[in-house]
């Protein structure tokens, strides 16, 4: 728990707290407001949501281009309440299913549930209110996006386990986050398209792949605790080139949406963009130099994801 830390009293304090009015200076925070700031800090801490900003406009392009324009306020609110709450449930899962993992992970020892700073109760009822958080807005949305929750909450739970019999757990992982812009056509048009569909497996490859090169950095670990991974099967340079063919598949797909949506100039340039990000992130990183790995996860693959957001939703406000 934070405390407040004192300062010593000295004269020069002393003198400046008599010729100041009591109510200048604001009363310290509570025990238990401290408490609260504190375990909500951790809690964001441990679902990493500034990482949102990966799969959210994704979700939000999909949304436009179902109604072929931006949907109505009431419609993005829900949809940014269904990304928050399945990625909440998602990631809060995933750390109680591998919370003894990363207690003997030297990378990992110190997130919130094997370094005690959450409680195991805490994080089980946190994924109960976020899977609930999911459905809400899944039964606001549509009626056919809300019979579908379920089916979507097994996957976002159940990829947590498949680093345990199958080294295609990174696949897995892309597929959850992939169900995101498919989920939001689902919930405005309440039906599916090819286009949407190819959608979701462009994000799946580009998460798939960017995976890919973040499993390179525990090898050894894996190895040792028998956890599953391309890269500990094959190591990292095999893994680094099936990132890259990841990459290729995921611009493959998005250039196909572009020709079956009749998308314009401003999408192109995006994807051509995005393109040329993704060839810095894979010259980055290379097998006999891992040390820029974070700078290509979450820099590179943060600025991929709001470009397609600002060209391709963009394009679609243009036309």
């Amino acid at each position: 728990m934070l405390t407040a830390r004192r300062i010593p009293r000295h004269h020069g304090m002393s003198r400046m707290s008599e010729a100041l009015p009591s109510e200048s200076l604001p009363p310290a925070p509570s025990g238990a407001a401290q408490g609260a700031v504190a375990k909500l800090r951790t809690t964001l801490e441990m679902i990493k949501f500034e990482h949102s900003v990966f799969a959210l406009p994704f979700a939000l392009v999909a949304g436009m281009l179902a109604m072929r324009g931006w949907p109505t306020w009431r419609q993005v609110f829900w949809l940014i309440v269904a990304m928050v709450g399945a990625r909440s449930a998602a990631m809060t899962f995933n750390r109680i299913a591998d919370r003894k993992i990363d207690a003997l992970n030297p990378r990992t020892r110190m997130r919130a549930l094997p370094a005690g700073r959450l409680t195991l109760r805490f994080a089980v009822g946190f994924t109960v209110f976020s899977c609930g958080l999911l459905a809400l807005a899944a039964w606001e949305l549509s009626p056919l996006a809300f019979r579908l929750s379920p089916a979507a909450i097994a996957v976002l739970l159940l990829y947590s386990y498949t680093k345990r019999f199958t080294m295609f757990s990174h696949l897995v992982l892309g597929i959850a986050d992939g169900l995101a812009p498919i989920a939001a056509w689902i919930a405005l048009r309440n039906s599916v398209s090819l286009s949407v569909l190819l959608l979701g497996a462009a994000v799946a490859f580009w998460v798939g792949g960017f995976d890919l090169i973040y499993a390179c950095q525990d090898i050894d670990f894996d190895r040792r605790a028998g956890i599953h991974s391309i890269p500990q099967r094959f190591g990292v340079a095999p893994a680094l080139y099936g990132s890259i063919a990841c990459h290729l598949a995921m611009v493959a797909l998005l250039a196909e949406v572009i020709r079956l949506e009749r998308l314009g100039w401003f999408a192109i340039a995006g994807l051509a963009l995005m393109a040329a990000l993704l060839a810095y992130e894979h010259s980055i990183v290379t097998p006999a130099d891992l040390s820029r790995l974070n700078a290509a996860f979450f820099n590179v693959n943060g600025y991929i994801s709001l470009l397609f957001f600002v060209t391709w939703g963009g394009d679609l406000l243009i036309h």
